[in-house]
């Protein structure tokens, strides 16, 4: 490992960072990093994860103000997010990620058409079921969260995609609202993924962690999530949307692209 490897992998974290701070799918960058510079699939997923958790952190941080008054909805959804992720950490720990891989992209463009199509789907469905959270909406939004969890547990590329659409459809209008909690429950899910990765690294399977590379791209990452939070608030609401939703696109396509095509 020389400085090159460190530096590449500290410029992928720290756009990986501001990207998870705006939209989410920051695994993107980091994970294709870690492999281009000899880690094995688990060891960059493992890396990743570790990596980009202050991300979120500086993320949430960067939102912290805009999750007044949306209590209710961190309430309901951390706890799905929880059980979730640890379930998927301990997937991703016992069975190959083949067969997830082939769902990865069907899920990320399905959550970026919903999230594209906000507008009109909030209005069919507030005409259908007036302005009321009904419980069968909450229950639908927590099942939907254990799904993400499980997802994001496991690899985690796209999780914030998945939720800005599920948020859309509960009635969430403000961006900047939708992305400070879904900064806090990306913070659930990853966090309690690694827990369950580092109980593997030390009772099981040491050597996914690649600790030299942990601490600078933490680092880099910490400031990425700072910097994406801070420009989300400059560049406007309807911009970061129209970058959400051209971010999951591409995202989309290129695991379209690498699943069925490479």
């Amino acid at each position: 490992m020389h400085i090159g490897h460190i530096v590449t992998v500290m410029v992928a974290a720290f756009i990986a960072g501001a990207i998870n701070s705006i939209a989410g799918g920051g695994t993107l960058v980091s994970f294709p990093a870690l492999l281009g510079i000899g880690l094995t699939g688990q060891q960059a997923n493992v890396t990743s994860t570790l990596a980009l958790w202050p991300g979120s952190i500086g993320g949430f941080w960067g939102h912290r103000d805009d999750l007044a008054g949306i209590r209710a909805f961190a309430l309901r959804l951390m706890p799905p997010s929880l059980i979730g992720g640890a379930l998927g950490a301990w997937l991703m720990l016992v069975t190959p990620q083949k067969v997830f891989d082939q769902l990865v992209p069907w899920l990320i463009l399905a959550a970026t058409v919903l999230l594209a199509a906000n507008d009109p789907v909030s209005k069919l469905l507030k005409k259908i079921h007036g302005h009321e959270r009904t419980s069968g909406w909450w229950m639908a939004a927590i099942a939907f969260q254990f799904i993400v969890g499980i997802y994001g547990g496991y690899f985690g590329a796209g999780i914030g995609i998945l939720m800005l659409a599920a948020l859309s459809l509960l009635g969430l209008t403000d961006i900047h609202q939708m992305n400070g909690l879904k900064n806090l429950l990306a913070l659930c899910i990853n966090g309690i993924a690694i827990f369950a990765f580092m109980a593997m690294e030390f009772f099981r399977h040491p050597g996914n962690a690649q600790w030299a590379l942990v601490l600078p791209m933490a680092i880099a990452a910490g400031l990425g999530g700072l910097f994406g939070s801070h420009m989300a608030h400059r560049v406007g609401r309807t911009t970061v949307r129209i970058g959400v939703v051209v971010i999951g696109f591409a995202l989309s396509a290129w695991y379209f692209y690498k699943t069925y095509a490479a």
